[in-house]
């Protein structure tokens, strides 16, 4: 092990703070993997209405972008845990209301749906400026492999566990009880945010000006557009594969054993990529990411089978960390030595965020008139091969992202 590999391993390891904020990801992490995973299903069977589906998702990235444009002022006048902690509250007061409250009205859907997006804008913003401020360039590509690492710990266990819990009661009673105890989980969050160091706000804040420096800096303005095209296909991927396992298998037991080969897969892939993956390497590890992304869409158009969708899971799931460790780690290098990068690190990340949500609203939208205006099979099939190209779209604009000298 060289001298360079070994002084990165003991910053991490003398970095308290970074396994805090890994441990709060890792409780946000599993508390949604417990319910999100079935969330939309369990909207799906009250009327079986992919429309509603789309109404839902399309509140929360609406209102997530919204969040992030407040919770960015707000991050520029409070202690951004804070603004972590206010996050954690909407997303509590989300599961509250799906567990104390049901309505099949879509009045309902964009009320739940709102307050999901609230809270994943607060959150978002305070932790992503969290791991800005307490990484460092050569850290990031192992902290995001810890990242991933506990998120797939999380897939791994929470899904299953719920599909199994909510499969052996009946009614929604199961679906109440893991409602329930992800709402603990985001309790735990908060009370860990509070062994964080305090970060004092500063400065004004300048939108615009981190808008204008897309004309001056040609890196920026390729991350813009990379995270534009990887919203084009989390957009619909977010919650359509859920529910095609439903379809498939009327069984959310098996919705869990999806969840629990895709995740166990994911955690392996990131743990390797995130300790062995070389900076002089990250975009030839993006394209082939990328490429097998694109590939994995193969599954899903032709003759759907249970059989077909893990194969598609198993791909996705060691194509992700080959792409997103480096994409990640790239998209914060950009942003720390671009211009007046700590007077407005709160705007750069706030930027990237509403060009992922304007991506993610758009094919949603999209989604929408599709399941409208056209049979409902052919369309979707459509819409995953296009939307599904964001990715390959990720890699297109990050090819040419300029990396940072190593040694």
């Amino acid at each position: 092990m060289g001298i360079r590999k070994k002084n990165v391993i003991s910053k991490i390891k003398s970095n308290k703070e970074l396994y805090i904020l890994v441990l709060i990801g890792g409780l946000y992490s599993l508390s949604t993997a417990l319910s999100n995973t079935f969330v939309n299903v369990y909207l799906w069977k009250q009327n079986e209405a992919l429309l509603d589906l789309g109404i839902y998702n399309l509140a929360v990235v609406l209102l997530q972008g919204a969040a992030f444009l407040v919770a960015g002022g707000l991050a520029k006048k409070v202690d951004r845990i804070i603004v972590l902690r206010i996050g954690v509250c909407f997303l509590a007061s989300f599961y509250l209301v799906v567990l104390f409250f049901t309505s099949g009205s879509r009045l309902y859907l964009v009320l739940i749906g709102s307050l999901l997006g609230l809270g994943y804008g607060f959150y978002w913003l305070a932790y992503n400026l969290l791991t800005f401020e307490i990484t460092e360039p050569e850290t990031r590509d192992s902290f995001n492999g810890l990242q991933g690492i506990s998120g797939s710990l999380g897939g791994m266990i929470g899904p299953f566990f719920a599909g199994y819990v909510i499969s052996s009661l009946t009614g929604n009673t199961g679906y109440l009880i893991i409602f329930g105890l992800s709402l603990s989980l985001f309790v735990v969050a908060v009370i860990c945010s509070f062994f964080l160091n305090r970060r004092a706000a500063e400065g004004r804040y300048h939108l615009r000006d981190v808008m204008e420096e897309r004309k001056q800096n040609p890196d920026w303005k390729r991350i813009t557009y990379a995270n534009y095209s990887q919203g084009l296909r989390e957009g619909v991927f977010v919650f359509i594969i859920s529910v095609f396992v439903f379809i498939e298998t009327g069984s959310e037991m098996a919705l869990g054993t999806y969840a629990l080969i895709s995740s166990g897969i994911s955690f392996l892939a990131y743990f390797l990529v995130g300790r062995y993956l070389k900076v002089t390497y990250r975009k030839r590890s993006m394209f082939v990411g990328a490429i097998l992304l694109y590939a994995a869409i193969a599954f899903l158009v032709y003759q759907v089978s249970y059989i077909k969708l893990l194969i598609f899971a198993s791909v996705i799931a060691l194509a992700y960390p080959l792409l997103f460790v480096p994409y990640m780690s790239l998209t914060y290098d950009v942003i720390g030595r671009a211009r007046e990068a700590a007077l407005y690190r709160i705007e750069y990340i706030v930027i990237r965020e509403l060009y992922l949500n304007a991506g993610r609203a758009t094919s949603i939208l999209v989604f929408m008139a599709i399941v409208i205006f056209l049979p409902e099979s052919f369309g979707i099939k459509i819409l995953l091969l296009g939307a599904g190209a964001g990715h390959v779209f990720v890699y297109f604009f990050m090819r040419k992202v300029a990396m940072r000298n190593v040694d």
